[in-house]
Order: C-alpha cells, then structure tokens, then sequence
C-alpha cells in the first residue's frame, strides 16, 4: 500500500498511478515567485502544496531532486509580451536597481518560507543567470522552424506548432477559440498571429535588465525559463511539474509547446496545480483592495483581520482544504484552524506522556493504514486530518483510562503522529499568542487555583463564576480527578 501512491494528472484530467521515468529517482519543478514584491496567502499555499509532495515522496523513499525557480527578468505586466517588466517598475517607483529589488523580496520570500517550515528545494535557480541556455533554447526553437524574428524580437509560432501537434491540449483550449478571443492590440503588429509569445524581446533604451543576442540586446519572454533550467537540472524527462492554476494557462501551455519544439519530448509526466485562496468568494489581487500579505498575517497586521497569526495556523488552515480545491479565507476560518491545530498539539503533548499497559485493545495499525490511503489518494490532507482527529479522541480515552494500550501500540501510535504530523504534514509546535485574550499562562494558572481553593471550601458559587468569566475570556476549562485542563478556545 506505501507506494500505492496516484495523484491527478493535469494533462490527463483524472488521477493516475505515479510511476516516476527511473525510479527511485523522482525530478520535481515547481514554478516558484516572481520577486517583485512580498510574499502573500498565494504564495503560500502553492509552496505548502509541493513541500508536502516533496516530503511525502521523500518519505516512500524517492530520490527526489526539487527544482523551485525564482523569476528575476521577463516578467511583464498582466502576463504579456508588452508592457514594464514588474522588477523593472518596482526599482522605479522605489529608487533601487533591479537586483536590489530581486534581493530584498527573495530574501523576504525565504524568511516567510522558513517560518511556514517549508523545505528549500534542492536546486532553486534564478531566470537571470541562465541567459544562455534560454538563447540556447531560442535558436533550437528557429532551427525547427517554430520560431521566427522580428525587428529583433523572436516569437513562437502557435498555428505552425498546432499543424503538427495540440496547442492547448493542458488546458483543453482551442485554437479557434483562442484566435476569436485574441485581438491584435497596438504594438502587437510585429507578431505573426495574436497567440504567438515572446521567446526573446528587444529591449528599448530605457530597459535596464539587457542582455546581447545575435538577434538584439534584449532579454528571454517570461515562458521561455522554466523550459530552460527544468531541461538543464532535471533534463529531458521531468517527472512532475506544476505551480498554482493560474500558471496552467498560457505559462505551462507554453513551455510544452516550447519543449516539443526545442527537444521533441513534451518532457512532464505529471502535471499538478494547486487552486486559487479567495477572499469572501474573490478572487486575491491587488486592484480588489483585498491582498494580504504573510508579512501582515504573521507580525504587522491586516484591516481583513483582527489580529496576527502563528505561522502554523496558516500551514495548518492550508492543509485543512484539498490543495486543488478553491480555498476561501477569513478570519472566523483561521480561528477554527487555530482551534483545531490547538486541540492536536494538546492530544501529542497528552501521547508523549501516556502510560501503556499489558494488555490493550488500541490498534494503532488501523489509524496508520487510513494515514496511507489518504495520503496515496492524490495527497487527500484533510481526509488525513480528519483520521489524525479521529485518533485524538482515542488518545484522550486512553488518558481518561476509559481504553488501554499496550506498549508496542503505544510507541506504534506515536511514530504516526509524528510521521504525519512533523515529517509529512510539516506541522512544528506553536505557541498561541497571549495577548490576544489579554491575560498570561502564568495568571490563569493563578485564577484557577483560586478557584481550586472556592472548591475545597465548597463555595460553588464563586466556582462557577470564575469558570463563566475565563469562557467569556476565550478560555475552556475541564475539571480532573487530578485537578484541571484549560486552553484557549
């Protein structure tokens, strides 16, 4: 059953078994950030999204070699072949040079990427320091005859590609379609055809990312990259690609159609995309004036929200939703994230300290093989968190001495918590914040004693109105034999 692993093929549409080309060697891409500004919820959930196949594989016992790209040149605005190169516009409005800007958001990037515990890739290489293998890649691209120049510039040739093979096939769009929906827009004219894209653009005097080219001094189209460093690191047979659905089209679309036409391989086994995070149903974007960054959910706050949050809640709030679902965001939906990885960290702190007994009537074994098929049935997360709750309540009934557990189940039921848990889900510890009720760990233990002592001197009353006034608090008590349970709720 380990290696029983399927998973949804983009390209394919349904989920198929995974059989890596040559195993146990596994080669992963995942398209990674534009480095133009601070990282937000998007960002996230992708980087989640493949951390958790990364170490999943890793855990069934692949080789995996995880290629993450970072894009520093070529990107234009709204994703076209016209237009300001998104670095290129944020060094201009604040005063920096473009590698100035590229190093400050990377580097911002990694800082939010350590706190949501996400893995570095084995290789995470940089658009701009692979300006030869692109021009490589271009003149291979011409050398077939898909590619033509113009006034400097170099375009793929979409309806001279689809005479022999199936432009739009990832997507399921159409050429038709596509010609009808496409308008020629003012300084397009030198494109053959409106769908053609940019391999290489000439740049004007004002372009200060330019590099020379037996065709201009220009610099690579935004497509052309990802084909460039995933036949580089991971050659001409990837295993698995994939980034966040909005990348399907037209930046994966293109770089099959750049593949076949550079290499004569398509190149990807598997295509995977995580879904969008939406806000109140909309769609996450600057212009909608509802863009929040990790920055603003982990430490500076956010007019969307009341408060901070731990990174954990955010991994945990991720996961909580199958990655190629739509996964709406609010705050009453943190909260109960927040609740619920509260209520886990409880249960594997109450585990790490269970007593087995000679005999028991736990089978660890049956929770461990739920985990497998969860996480084998196209990384099902939730299903895994539903079966890691399920087994919270048997560690509680243990610890409540309403069950047993022997030992060899007991140290068969930590180990699965702390391989779904830790190693696979990549959930640390997380120490709820304090001040958002206002009141210390250490004052509440003070105020429960005071009510211990109302207790022994039978005065129920004040009991009781100590317990109502900590729930108003946000705090849950549970009373014990031994004395008593609190959390945030």
């Amino acid at each position: 059953m380990k290696n029983s692993l399927h998973i949804y093929n983009t390209l394919s549409r349904k989920k198929e078994h995974f059989e890596p080309w040559q195993p146990p060697f596994v080669g992963l891409y995942a398209c990674g950030p534009t480095v133009y500004g601070n990282a937000h919820l998007g960002h996230a959930r992708q980087a989640v999204t493949f951390d958790v196949l990364y170490r999943y594989l890793t855990h069934l016992d692949y080789k995996v070699r995880y290629v993450r790209n970072i894009t520093d040149v070529g990107h234009l605005e709204n994703d076209a072949d016209e237009g300001e190169d998104k670095i290129l516009k944020k060094a201009r409005l604040e005063k920096l040079e473009p590698m100035e800007v590229v190093q400050q958001y990377m580097n911002a990037y990694h800082r939010n990427m350590q706190e949501l515990n996400v893995l570095p890739p084995s290789i995470e290489p940089r658009a701009s320091g692979h300006i030869i293998e692109q021009q490589q890649l271009v003149k291979k691209i011409i050398d077939t005859g898909y590619a033509y120049e113009t006034n400097g510039s170099v375009y793929f040739d979409v309806l001279k590609f689809n005479e022999k093979y199936a432009y739009g096939k990832l997507s399921g769009r159409k050429i038709d379609e596509l010609l009808g929906n496409t308008r020629t827009l003012e300084g397009q004219s030198e494109k053959r055809n409106p769908i053609d894209f940019a391999l290489w653009k000439k740049a004007d005097s004002s372009h200060i990312m330019k590099w020379p080219s037996e065709w201009s001094e220009g610099y690579p189209g935004w497509h052309l990259e990802c084909s460039t460093m995933s036949l580089k690191y991971l050659g001409e047979n990837i295993d698995i690609h994939g980034g966040g659905l909005d990348l399907l089209f037209p930046h994966h679309e293109c770089e099959i159609a750049q593949n076949v036409a550079g290499s004569g391989k398509e190149g990807v086994k598997y295509w995977m995309h995580n879904n969008m995070i939406t806000i109140k149903g909309q769609k996450m974007g600057r212009s909608l004036d509802n863009f929040i960054t990790l920055d603003e959910l982990f430490e500076k706050g956010h007019r969307l929200v009341s408060r901070t949050f731990d990174p954990m809640v955010i991994r945990f709030f991720i996961l909580q939703a199958h990655y190629r679902s739509t996964l709406d965001f609010s705050e009453d939906a943190l909260s109960a994230s927040e609740k619920g990885l509260q209520r886990l960290q409880d249960a594997l702190f109450i585990l790490d300290n269970l007593q087995a007994s000679s005999k028991g009537v736990v089978n660890a074994e049956e929770l461990n093989e739920k985990c497998i098929r969860a996480m084998n049935d196209d990384l099902n997360t939730p299903v895994l968190i539903s079966h890691l709750f399920d087994g919270v309540k048997t560690i509680n009934s243990v610890q409540e001495k309403r069950i047993s557990i022997d030992q060899e189940n007991l140290d068969h039921l930590k180990d699965i918590y702390n391989t779904y848990v830790h190693s696979i889900l990549g959930i640390n510890p997380f120490v709820k914040d304090s001040s958002t009720t206002g009141i210390s760990d250490k004052l509440i233990e003070s105020i429960l004693q005071l009510r211990q002592k109302a207790k022994q001197r039978n005065d129920w009353d004040t009991a009781d109105e100590i317990r109502n006034t900590l729930q108003k608090m946000g705090i849950s008590i549970k009373d014990k034999k031994d004395g008593v349970d609190w959390e945030f709720m």
